[in-house]
């Protein structure tokens, strides 16, 4: 299984390098599969409706959230908890995806508008669950603000 992961990690790196060069344009939306696109929509409906179980139903029994400013979230019931009162609006767009066996990705962008520009980036770790539906095992995301430059450490 955790070479599986690795062939993952790998691709994704691949990915991202491959948008080294480019300049600060918005990445174009690409249309996912239907049972990849259901995650995002999900995921969507879910926080909108501010439902913290829903969310955590999304990610698999020990998936993570790895969201910047915190620590990681790892589980269901860690999960519910973390999102518990979080939400609002939400529009999400894939820019990248693939699918290796039962593991796969999805990289994309999000905003509080509909049409509006990326306000930020994601990448969601995705794995099969028995039934073939595809859950998150990870989700990352960022904010395209910059953040303050921090300090040099003290010597």
């Amino acid at each position: 299984m955790m070479r599986r992961y690795g062939r993952i990690v790998l691709a994704l790196a691949f990915s991202l390098s491959l948008g080294a060069g480019q300049t600060a344009s918005q990445e174009p939306a690409i249309s996912l599969p239907p049972e990849l696109a259901r995650v995002l929509t999900d995921y969507e409906k879910a926080w909108r409706a501010k439902d913290a179980s829903a969310l955590a139903d999304l990610f698999s029994a020990d998936g993570m959230v790895l969201s910047p400013g915190s620590l990681m979230v790892r589980g269901r019931s860690a999960i519910r908890k973390y999102y518990t009162g979080a939400g609002g609006s939400l529009f999400l767009r894939a820019v990248a995806y693939a699918v290796y066996g039962d593991v796969g990705y999805i990289i994309g962008g999000y905003t509080d508008r509909s049409g509006a520009p990326d306000i930020g980036k994601f990448t969601l770790t995705l794995t099969k669950d028995r039934s073939g539906r595809w859950l998150i095992k990870s989700d990352m995301d960022n904010s395209n603000r910059r953040a303050a430059a921090s300090p040099p450490p003290e010597r």
